[in-house]
C-alpha cells in the first residue's frame, strides 16, 4: 500500500446547535424578572417589537384525581417555529447539551447558610426584614452574661470591634491598652463574647472559629484538633498527608470533613444587613373549581411581547435597498422567532410545574408534613422530558401559594426510611417534625439528639443519629448545649 497524501470522503453525525437554539434554552433558567430585562433589551435592538396589552396568561389546570389532568396546553409550540421567510431552528429545547444542574452539595464553605423559618418554609415576608446587627444581636446576650458591669463594658467594646463576619480584627493587647485594663480581663471577657451566639464569633482566626463550633457541637476531640491547626494542608489538598496528621482511618477521615464543611465559617454574616428584595414569584396556584389547581405564569413580571407586522410593511415599501430589505427581513425572524421562543418557556414552565403540584398535592393540602420524596428524573419521566430541562426549569423560579412562597426546588426532596420498611418520608416532613418536637421541649428537659432519634422513631422516621444533628443544624436550630444556654437566657429577661 502507498504512503502518501489522499482525500476520503467520510459521514458522520454531530449535534450542532444554532445561535438561536441556545439562547432559547438560555431562556428556561432565567426568572421572570431576568426575562423583563432580557425583553427590555430586545426592544432597544429590534424596532419591530413592541410591548401589548396584557392578554390571558397560558395557564394548566391539574385535577384531583392523581391520574387526570386537564391542560389547554396540547399543542406544543415546537412544531410551529417558522416564520415567515425563513425556517426556524425547530428542534425541541429539551436536549442535554450541559451538565445538569441539580441541587448538590459542594462543599463550599463560602455557600449561603439557611436559616429556618416556620414550619412550611421560609415566606416572603420572612425575607425582608429589617433584623439586628450583629452587634445588638450580642449585646442583648451580654447583659444576662456577664459577671459585672466592668467585664460587661469590656465585652461590649469586643462586640462593636467585630467585623462582619464575626472575626476579632485587632490583638488583645491593643484591647487592654485601648481600655487600660489587664490583659486577663480583656481574655476573659474574650471568652464569654465567645460563648455566645452565633457559635463562633470572636475568633481572631478560621481555625478558632471552627474549633469554637467544634466544642459546641461536643466534636472537639484531638483528631479534630490537628485537623484545624492544618487547615492550609486542606486547602493545598494534602489530603493523605493529613489523614496521617490525624491518626485516622479514611471513613473516620471522611465524617471529620463532612463535620467540618457542616459549620460556618463566617457566623457573622448571618446579620449582615443587605440590600436583599422580596422574591417575585414567577408561578400563581390557586384552587380550582373542580377541586384542583389551577396555573398561570405571574403577568406582572412578565411583558406581552408582539410583532409590529404593519410597520414591518411600511418600512419595506418606503426602502429600495437591497441590503435594507435584508437586514429588515433579519429582524422580523428574530421578532417571530422570540415571540415564539417566549410562548415556549411559558408553556415548558407551566408543564413542569403543573407535574409538582400534581406529584406534590398533599403538601398544598395539608403542609410540610405530607411533602414526598421527588426527584428531578421522576419529573422528567412523569411528562417525557430530559433530566436536564428539568432542571433549567426549576433554577431560579418561586412558586406562590396559599401557603406562601417557595423555590421550586424546594419541592425536590430526598427521603428518608420507614420505621416499617415501607415507603418513606421528604427530608422537609423530617425537618418539619424535629422542629416540633424541639418547639414543644420543656425548658429544663432538653431534648438531645439520641432523644429525638427515639422520638422520631415513634413517629414512622428511621435515622442515624448524624442524620438528625444535620437535618436539625440545617434548620437553624442549636445543639441542647445551645439551647440551654438560650432558653436559660431567655428566662432570666
Amino acid at each position: 500500500m502507498a504512503l502518501g497524501p489522499r482525500l476520503d470522503l467520510r459521514q458522520s453525525q454531530s449535534l450542532v446547535m444554532t445561535p438561536q437554539l441556545q439562547q432559547a434554552i438560555k431562556l428556561l433558567a432565567l426568572s421572570n424578572l431576568e426575562i423583563e430585562t432580557f425583553i427590555g433589551e430586545a426592544l432597544d435592538s429590534n424596532p419591530l417589537l413592541e410591548i401589548g396589552e396584557s392578554g390571558p396568561a397560558p395557564t394548566e389546570a391539574v385535577e384531583d384525581a392523581p391520574d387526570l389532568r386537564r391542560t389547554t396546553l396540547e399543542t406544543s409550540p415546537v412544531d410551529q417555529l417558522v416564520s415567515e421567510g425563513r425556517a426556524e431552528d425547530d428542534r425541541p429545547l429539551d436536549i442535554d447539551v450541559a451538565a445538569l444542574d441539580r441541587d448538590r452539595d459542594t462543599g463550599d464553605w463560602s455557600a449561603d447558610l439557611r436559616l429556618g423559618g416556620g414550619e412550611e418554609g421560609p415566606g416572603i415576608d420572612e425575607r425582608a426584614g429589617e433584623a439586628p446587627t450583629l452587634a445588638e444581636h450580642l449585646h442583648a446576650q451580654i447583659g444576662a452574661a456577664a459577671r459585672d458591669p466592668a467585664q460587661a463594658f469590656i465585652c461590649r467594646h469586643i462586640a462593636a470591634l467585630l467585623d462582619d463576619a464575626g472575626y476579632l480584627p485587632v490583638t488583645l493587647r491593643e484591647v487592654a491598652d485601648e481600655l487600660g485594663v489587664p490583659l486577663a480581663e480583656a481574655e476573659a471577657a474574650l471568652a464569654l463574647v465567645q460563648s455566645l451566639d452565633p457559635t463562633g464569633v470572636g475568633a481572631r482566626g478560621l481555625a478558632e472559629c471552627l474549633a469554637l463550633q467544634a466544642k459546641e457541637a461536643d466534636r472537639y476531640d484531638p483528631c479534630m484538633a490537628r485537623l484545624l491547626d492544618n487547615l492550609e494542608l486542606l486547602g493545598r489538598g494534602e489530603l493523605a498527608r493529613l489523614k496521617r496528621m490525624c491518626g485516622v482511618d479514611d471513613e473516620d477521615f471522611a465524617d471529620m470533613l463532612a463535620e467540618l464543611r457542616g459549620y460556618d465559617p463566617k457566623p457573622g454574616l448571618r446579620f449582615a444587613r443587605g440590600g436583599g428584595e422580596p422574591v417575585v414569584p414567577d408561578i400563581l396556584i390557586a384552587p380550582g373549581a373542580d377541586g384542583g389547581w389551577d396555573l398561570s405564569l405571574n403577568q406582572a413580571t412578565l411583558p406581552r411581547l408582539i410583532v409590529n407586522r404593519s410597520y414591518y410593511v411600511e418600512m419595506r415599501g418606503a426602502v429600495d435597498d437591497k441590503a435594507a430589505r435584508g437586514w429588515l427581513s433579519e429582524k422580523l425572524a428574530d421578532a417571530n422567532w422570540l415571540v415564539k421562543a417566549l410562548d415556549q418557556r411559558a408553556r415548558t414552565i407551566l408543564k413542569v410545574a403543573a407535574e409538582i403540584v400534581k406529584q406534590q398535592d398533599g403538601f398544598f393540602r395539608h403542609g410540610v408534613s405530607a411533602l414526598k420524596p421527588l426527584t428531578l428524573r421522576a419529573v422528567a419521566e412523569a411528562i417525557s422530558m430530559h433530566e436536564s430541562t428539568v432542571s433549567r426549569v426549576t433554577s431560579n423560579k418561586y412558586l406562590h401559594c396559599e401557603r406562601g412562597t417557595f423555590e421550586l426546588k424546594y419541592f425536590f426532596t430526598s427521603g428518608v426510611g420507614a420505621v416499617d420498611g415501607e415507603g418513606g418520608a421528604s427530608a422537609q416532613a423530617v425537618k418539619a417534625a424535629i422542629k416540633q418536637l424541639i418547639d414543644a421541649e420543656d425548658p429544663k428537659a432538653i431534648l438531645s439528639d439520641d432523644t429525638l432519634v427515639d422520638l422520631l422513631k415513634e413517629r414512622g422516621y428511621d435515622l442515624a443519629r448524624r442524620t438528625v444533628a444535620k437535618y436539625r443544624e440545617a434548620i437553624g436550630l442549636g445543639s441542647s448545649i445551645q439551647r440551654r444556654r438560650q432558653k436559660a437566657l431567655a428566662g432570666v429577661r
